[in-house]
């Protein structure tokens, strides 16, 4: 097996869409060597605990309607391509997402950390619901096979909240400043929302390489 460390924010529809294309991959290359890893990365780690409103926020990175909504059309119209859609009709609130993270981490230790990353991706991107409400991630938790009662009380605690600002700080000082980055055999730094066919040529050339 060969590691894939993907660096990811569940409120990065950019990540969303990268994760979507790079799932079309894997199914068309059921034998791919990847054992995958998500890691934390905030886009926005100075926001509020209580998350602020999305249409205030857009305009703060946008600086006009204009060109917010243009953003919303290129990405819908990308979406559709890969087979995702959008609903930014129904996203209310830009959330601190630490807490998302959080959680990402311990469906981990569960086996179940690529199902929690999809359940949040949804969640935020296909049902406008607020991921960062300790409730919220608590129903996500219990929706993807977790212990509702289990998390909560870690969620309502500090665990692990040192080890999650470590690994993004370690993240960072490797050089990443954006995401989705993907990080191959610990070696190859792909970033971006790359296309299933790109995916395609990377897993055959490492099965190439396998064999050589």
């Amino acid at each position: 097996m060969i590691r894939l460390d993907i660096f990811s924010d569940p409120v990065c529809p950019w990540c969303y869409l990268g994760k979507t294309q790079l799932d079309r991959a894997l199914e068309r290359h059921p034998e791919h060597p990847f054992l995958i890893e998500w890691h934390p990365f905030q886009l926005a780690p100075n926001m509020p605990r209580q998350g602020v409103d999305r249409g205030k926020y857009l305009l703060s990175i946008f600086g006009t309607q204009e060109r917010t909504v243009a953003a919303h059309l290129r990405l819908a119209e990308l979406g559709r391509a890969a087979g995702l859609e959008f609903n930014f009709e129904a996203i209310r609130t830009a959330p601190n997402t630490f807490d998302a993270h959080r959680l990402i981490h311990w469906a981990g230790l569960e086996g179940r950390q690529t199902p929690m990353v999809s359940a949040l991706f949804r969640a935020y991107w296909r049902e406008g619901r607020d991921i960062g409400d300790p409730e919220v991630l608590c129903d996500l938790a219990a929706e993807t096979g977790l212990d509702r009662k289990m998390i909560s009380r870690l969620i309502y605690s500090d665990a692990d909240s040192d080890l999650i600002r470590t690994r993004e700080a370690h993240a960072r000082e490797r050089g990443i400043s954006a995401v989705p980055t993907f990080i191959v055999a610990d070696t190859h730094a792909i970033s971006g929302a790359q296309p299933p066919e790109l995916w395609g040529q990377v897993i055959e050339e490492l099965a190439g390489a396998g064999k050589a």
